[in-house]
């Protein structure tokens, strides 16, 4: 239930990364964001032009007014010319509402499409990764389904009109005023030019660097709820809720500094950058300019109107920039991140369903001269071969950390091999579609995995065409019928709404789920070690019909649970040190008796412990 605090980058640690990284790191992220947003380009494209129109359409009405106000003040009033310029201004306002309107309809209809295009083309990238890629916490899946696909919004549907709109508006009106007095010109540029080296400050590396560590520590809270909430039973039931706690607490109170960090370096700096671009200043140092200039005959007083009415415009156009910023960071980080996730390699997977080599049967695994690492400057198992043959059932034991879980989950592929080759029925299981790779090899892990849907609907997972009869004998086989039975809804009762299983009748459900997938092969990790005891019985009886007369592979965590398999396989660090039946690993003087004998005493301190608790 703890947070794990993975080690901090340069960044986090209050170090600035050097220069060459920062450039790095920028250039990688406008590539992402230039990849994943190829295929809405001609669409953005295509309104940044509107808005260009758009933005036209914002500074000409006020050059209308301010030439209809000319007029007004002029020595004979033409009153025809002046109802003719309010007028126009009058069209272009409409013109412009309605292209505005649907510059913005358009790229937000273009970026719904854009998120359902990406979320589908990463549900079906997430067919084809590695099943071991999935071994992380659900908060992180679901923060790139959802919340990284739901920030590319803004880059798709505001960032770059509202860059248009910033850039074109000043550039259209700062044109305009200089054709009427350029010395004011001049005056008006001094808050922008303040403004853009205030901006500039708020937009460098750190600011970046900070906004990155506080999507992290977000990141990191959302599994700290999820995790607490998952666990609040098992962690009240042994009195550890208050631990669980100060594990949110911490995830909360980190992102609360990250989120400090983030802000206050640029509250002052945005505070005065705010002051300088506002309307209001804008306009007090274009007359307190102006009028300087006017009493020493430099400007004439009528051309002050232009740069009061046009001149303030300028200043709200750019300070969209600044509000939008934090949201183009956090779109460019998801941009990134879902970049990076589209790279992860795939697993490659034949064609078809090869036909057995020779006289080997379909169900014989091999794994010769394996070796493995889930990095590639560190080595989990070290040139590992056996065999497994049909009718058999072979553990794997060893201490924790010894490589029994990686062998296993080598096997139905949740990761490839770093060297040797692991083979189906004479042929290397990597020249397998992954369809019939499943359809040969099944797996009942201790971690079980039931979708949020019916009890029906769990069970045709393993074969979607099964008929209720089929389903049936199943579950009976499973032990599991009559519990389901007696659900509200039976076999149509939902996971987590009308049905709730323990561990034990979880586990028998993945149990049915795997005898009516009927694959040959079947490995197994320790499947009632999260089983209650009143349904640990019947988990072993299930697991007794389920693997007669297949391929079994299981790993051993309590000892005395395999004593009757064919062949057991010790594991020390990565390697394979013994192999034999329990009768002759147990006195043979190896890892295997010193395992044994350390189960034999933790099976003597219970019965010790519930005979005192008897009497």
């Amino acid at each position: 239930m703890t947070v794990e605090a993975a080690p901090l980058p340069a960044a986090e640690t209050g170090n600035r990364p050097p220069r060459s990284v920062v450039k790095a790191n920028k250039r990688r992220e406008a590539e992402a964001r230039k990849e994943i947003l190829a295929p809405v380009h001609r669409t953005m494209t295509g309104a940044a032009v509107i808005v260009v129109l758009t933005s036209i359409g914002a500074v000409v009405p006020f050059i209308l007014i301010v030439e209809a106000c000319r007029e007004l003040l002029a020595a004979h009033i033409d009153t025809g010319k002046v109802w003719r310029l309010l007028g126009a201004a009058v069209v272009v306002l409409v013109v412009r509402a309605l292209l505005q309107a649907a510059a913005l309809t358009w790229s937000h209809l273009s970026d719904a499409r854009f998120q359902l295009a990406v979320r589908r083309s990463l549900a079906a990238k997430l067919t084809r990764v590695p099943l071991g890629w999935f071994e992380r916490t659900s908060g992180e899946v679901k923060s790139y389904l959802q919340d990284d696909v739901e920030a590319l919004h803004y880059l798709v549907a505001h960032a770059r009109l509202d860059f248009v709109a910033a850039v074109t508006v000043p550039l259209v009106s700062l044109a305009y005023l200089l054709t009427v007095d350029w010395l004011l010109t001049l005056v008006l540029l001094i808050p922008l030019i303040v403004y853009a080296v205030l901006y500039s400050r708020m937009a460098d590396a750190d600011a970046r660097d900070r906004t990155a560590r506080y999507l992290r520590s977000e990141r990191r809270t959302q599994e700290a709820v999820l995790e607490f909430v998952d666990g609040i039973t098992v962690v009240r039931a042994f009195g550890r809720a208050g631990k669980a706690y100060t594990a949110f607490q911490d995830a909360v109170r980190e992102q609360t500094t990250r989120l400090r960090q983030m802000k206050m370096p640029i509250l002052t700096v945005q505070s005065v950058s705010d002051v300088v671009i506002a309307p209001v200043f804008v306009m007090f140092v274009v007359v307190v300019a102006g009028l300087a200039f006017v009493g020493i005959d430099w400007v004439d007083a009528v051309d002050l109107l232009p740069f009061i009415l046009v001149g303030l415009g300028i200043g709200s156009s750019l300070l969209g920039l600044a509000y939008s910023s934090q949201s183009l960071r956090a779109a460019g980080a998801a941009a990134l991140r879902l970049h990076e996730l589209q790279q992860t390699p795939e697993l490659s997977a034949g064609a078809g369903t090869p036909e057995p080599r020779g006289d080997e049967p379909a169900g014989t695994v091999r794994f010769e001269h394996v070796s493995f690492g889930y990095r590639a400057d560190h080595e989990v198992l070290h040139d590992i071969s056996f065999e497994l043959t049909p009718g058999t059932v072979t553990a794997l034991v060893g201490p924790s950390g010894s490589g029994k879980s990686t062998v296993a989950k080598l096997l139905p592929r949740f990761y490839d091999v770093d060297s040797g080759r692991i083979t189906l029925g004479g042929i290397d299981i990597r020249d397998y579609s992954t369809e019939e790779l499943y359809r040969s090899v099944g797996f009942v892990f201790q971690d079980v995995r039931l979708i949020r849907a019916g009890i029906r609907e769990n069970l045709r997972l393993a074969r979607p065409d099964a008929d209720d009869a089929a389903l049936e004998r199943a579950a009976r086989a499973a032990r599991i019928h009559d519990r389901i039975a007696a659900l509200p809804r039976g076999y149509d009762s939902e996971i987590g709404v009308d049905a709730s299983l323990s561990g034990g009748e979880a586990q028998r459900l993945s149990i049915a789920r795997a005898l009516l997938a009927d694959t040959p092969v079947l490995v197994l990790d320790e499947a009632t070690a999260f089983a209650d005891p009143e349904s640990e019985a019947a988990v072993q009886d299930a697991l007794a019909t389920l693997v007669a007369g297949r391929t079994v592979l299981v790993i051993a965590h309590r000892l005395h649970t395999i004593t009757n398999v064919d062949r057991i396989l010790v594991l020390d660090d990565g390697a394979l040190v013994e192999q034999g039946t329990h009768d002759s690993r147990r006195d043979a003087g190896g890892l295997y008796q010193r395992l044994w004998e350390l189960n034999e005493a933790a099976l003597g301190e219970v019965t010790l412990v519930g005979t005192e608790e008897n009497r």
